[in-house]
Parts: C-alpha cells; sequence; structure tokens
C-alpha cells in the first residue's frame, strides 16, 4: 500500500535506490540503462559527485533568500554563464522552477512587453499542433497536443494555432524541402492576418519538437522565415527549448543551428540535469529594457524562484558539461546513435522515420512503411514497447498520437551527454529486440 498518489495508480513502479553515469538501480538490484533521460533530463548522468558537492557548498552558506528582499551569487553566476553560452543576443535570465512556469512566464513577459509599448490589444500567442509546452493551465492552452488538453478544455484559453514544420507528415508528395518549408512557414503570416496584427503577442514554437511528435526539427530556412514574419508585423517569436536546448541538440541552444535569434526564450530540463528542479527564460535586451523602461518591473514571480541551492545545482551541470566537453560528445555520439539507428530500423517494416538531432532522436513506428499507416491506436504499440524495454533493462520515452493527437507512435532517445560508444550500441541493440518483440515478430 502507498499513500503516493503516482500518476497509474493502477500500473506498480520498481522503486529506484541508485543511480550511476547511464544507469538507475532498483531495490532488486536490477540495472537499467537510462536511455531517454527520464524526460531528457538526466543530461550528465546520475549521481556526479561535482553536483552534490556544489549544493554541499551552497547549503552551507544560505539555502534560501526570497528574490523581493535579495539577490544570490549563485543565480547571478548561472546567468552570467547562461548568456555568455550562446553567441545569440539574449542577455538577461529570469529563473524559475518548470518548463511550465518558464513558459507562464514567457507568455507573461510577451504580453507585459506590448503592454509597456502601448499596445494593449495584443493578447493573442499563436502556436502549432503537436506541440507540447507544458502542463499548467496557460501552457496547455498554448499547447497542441490533444489528450493533454481534453480533460481541461473548459478551463482552456482558445489560442490559435498552425500546422507544425513536420516534413514526414506534413510535405506534399514530390514537394521540395525549401518549399515545404516556406508554405509551413507562411502558415504563420496567414494567420496573423486573420486574427489581425495588432491583436497578436508572440508566436511560439519548439526548436526542436519533443514529446509530441518525436524528435522532429524543421526543414532549413523554416525559421528564419518565422524570424522575418515576425518582424513584419511586430510579434515576439518565443522559442521553447525546456527539452531540446542546454546542448542536448549539439549546441547550447538549439536555435543557434538554425542561424535565427528569438526574443524570448525557455529552458528546464538538461539546464539542471535532474538534480534539482529548474528553469529559465532568456530574453533580449529589447525586451528587458521595454519593460525596466516603462513600469519598471516585471508583474510576475514564485516563492523558489532563483533558489540558491537549485542555482548552485545547476551552474555545476553547466560547468561539467563545459569542462567535460560534453557538447562534442552530444555531436559524435549523435552522429552514431543516428547511424546505429538507420542500420538497425531503416528498412524495418514498421518503422516509417528515423529522425531528430544530437542526443534526442526518435523512430516513428507504422502499420505499413510504405503507406505511412499508423497501427491503431488501442494497440498501444509505445506503450507495449516501453514493457518490453523495462524488461530487459533499457529506459524509452514512448509517444502516442504522434500525427494528430490521436493517431501515431513514435519513441524518443535522449541519453545523457558523456554517454559511450558501447553504451549507444547496447541501447539500439536493446531497442530493437524491444521493438519486435512488441511486435510480436510482425
Amino acid at each position: 500500500m502507498t499513500h503516493v498518489f503516482h500518476r497509474t495508480p493502477g500500473n506498480p513502479l520498481p522503486v529506484a535506490v541508485g543511480g550511476s553515469g547511464a544507469y538507475i538501480t532498483d531495490e532488486t538490484g536490477k540495472r537499467y540503462i537510462d536511455a531517454c533521460g527520464g524526460a531528457a533530463v538526466s543530461c550528465i548522468g546520475h549521481g556526479d559527485v561535482r553536483v552534490l558537492e556544489a549544493i554541499q557548498q551552497q547549503m552551507a552558506q544560505i539555502s534560501y533568500a526570497h528574490t523581493s528582499f535579495f539577490t544570490s551569487n549563485a543565480a547571478e553566476a548561472l546567468a552570467d554563464h547562461l548568456c555568455a553560452a550562446t553567441p545569440l543576443p539574449l542577455d538577461k535570465v529570469y529563473l524559475v522552477g518548470s518548463g511550465s512556469e518558464a513558459i507562464e512566464a514567457a507568455i507573461k513577459m510577451a504580453r507585459q512587453y506590448h503592454v509597456e509599448r502601448g499596445e494593449p490589444s495584443r493578447r493573442l500567442v499563436i502556436s502549432r499542433h503537436q506541440s507540447y509546452h507544458g502542463n499548467t493551465l496557460g501552457a496547455l492552452s498554448v499547447g497542441g497536443n490533444p489528450p493533454r488538453r481534453k480533460p481541461y478544455a473548459p478551463f482552456l484559453l482558445e489560442e490559435p494555432k498552425i500546422e507544425p514544420c513536420f516534413a514526414y507528415r506534413y510535405a506534399h508528395a514530390g514537394e521540395s524541402a525549401n518549399d515545404y518549408a516556406n508554405r509551413a512557414a507562411n502558415l504563420l503570416e496567414d494567420k496573423i492576418r486573420e486574427l489581425g496584427p495588432e491583436n497578436v503577442i508572440a508566436f511560439l514554437a519548439e526548436t526542436v519538437v519533443g514529446a509530441t511528435a518525436g524528435a522532429v526539427a524543421a526543414e532549413k530556412g523554416y525559421f528564419q522565415k518565422i524570424r522575418e514574419i515576425c518582424n513584419r508585423y511586430g510579434v515576439l517569436l518565443i522559442l521553447d527549448e525546456v527539452m531540446c536546448g542546454s546542448g542536448r541538440t549539439g549546441s547550447f541552444l538549439a536555435c543557434e543551428q538554425e542561424n535565427v535569434a528569438p526574443d524570448i526564450l525557455t529552458l528546464a530540463k538538461g539546464l539542471g540535469g535532474g538534480y534539482q528542479p529548474i528553469a529559465a527564460v532568456m530574453c533580449s535586451k529589447d525586451v528587458y529594457e521595454t519593460i525596466t523602461g516603462g513600469s519598471g518591473s516585471f508583474v510576475h514571480g514564485h516563492t523558489y524562484s532563483a533558489h540558491p541551492l537549485v542555482c548552485a545545482a545547476a551552474l555545476a551541470v553547466q560547468q561539467i558539461i563545459h569542462d567535460d566537453a560534453l557538447i562534442d560528445n552530444v555531436i559524435a555520439r549523435g552522429d552514431q546513435l543516428r547511424e546505429r539507428l538507420l542500420a538497425r530500423f531503416g528498412n524495418h517494416p514498421h518503422i516509417g522515420d528515423v529522425r531528430g538531432r544530437g542526443l534526442l532522436q526518435a523512430i516513428e513506428l507504422v502499420e505499413h512503411r510504405d503507406t505511412k499507416e499508423p497501427f491503431s491506436s488501442g494497440r498501444k504499440i509505445g506503450a507495449a514497447i516501453k514493457k518490453s524495454a523495462m524488461e530487459i533493462g533499457l529506459m524509452i520515452y514512448p509517444g502516442s498520437g504522434t500525427i494528430d493527437g490521436t493517431s501515431g507512435d513514435h519513441i524518443l532517445l535522449a541519453p545523457p551527454y558523456n554517454v559511450d560508444q558501447d553504451t549507444i550500441d547496447l541501447i539500439v541493440e536493446k531497442l530493437g529486440h524491444a521493438v519486435d518483440a512488441a511486435l510480436g515478430g510482425q
């Protein structure tokens, strides 16, 4: 009997008692390769004593001071590190406790920016179908994940949405990558005109789509076209890099590879690496100075914002990524992971697509490879593969509703940045066994 209200109470879970590197150990002594980082969180693996030492040192100094009274050295140093880690002009950092909180703060920040500029009619955030931006009501309102939204629909704002840039599922037959990128981006301009530019606050998108559609990177040029459209209509660009940022895709920010600078950007999972709960909103000098030069303060806040212990842990994680040159390993092992996935699944009759960037990659499962027909949602293929994988000591992150919120299945992989070659090989080998076992030899 447990007093914990688990996510799925009817599904007993093993008890995690230890973690080291890419492995988690349960109370029976069984070891699991954490090939998904939980949910793309554990970026430096488990049990790094350098983070523990940083937390202990901070605890010996001060564990908590409310941000309406004090700042802390840990918060200041973390913000300095984040701004120095990217060549993009993101000059200020607002620290919160989760990805959902970061999205809420980003939306509020964008709204206040326009109010300070004398444009209070701007109230709508355009986002994309098949996106995921968090589980709070505001984040669900701008998210495009129908199953997560459905129970709370009466509470949600009806924020406008456009199609994602998802070539495998949305590009027309014979359409070039460039033509598709332009067509997908132009949907934003059409929507802004439909709503009236004077009513639109921002466009919000995941630079690389994570959980809902499975490691979907946009076609080249898409985000550059998006940036141009936002500039044309005075709409802010908010990029959600809660899952794909902090080095996960081979650069500190995924949008660096798109040659695009957002006005506001969110980080979370790889920021603290699971050692402490933390998230961040980074913004441009223009956004910051418009607010501070207007009313003078951001009308927002949380009790545990910029918590010193949390900031100290996150700074240690980020310093480890830098000192151990882990982004270089993300690139190398990401290339290896893609090669191994293609070798194992590239001609598999039930794998339609292998995709992703760096150490955020996925396979999409289909009933028929040639037609891209998905499995029936009643089959719960992703859940079956997860079960098979756990039985052989492999943690993966399954997703359903990949295509439209109802149909389609994928498996997401996000191993730690310091994963080695042998472990990558073992991940793909075990995933192959789990897929075949779940499909019953089909």
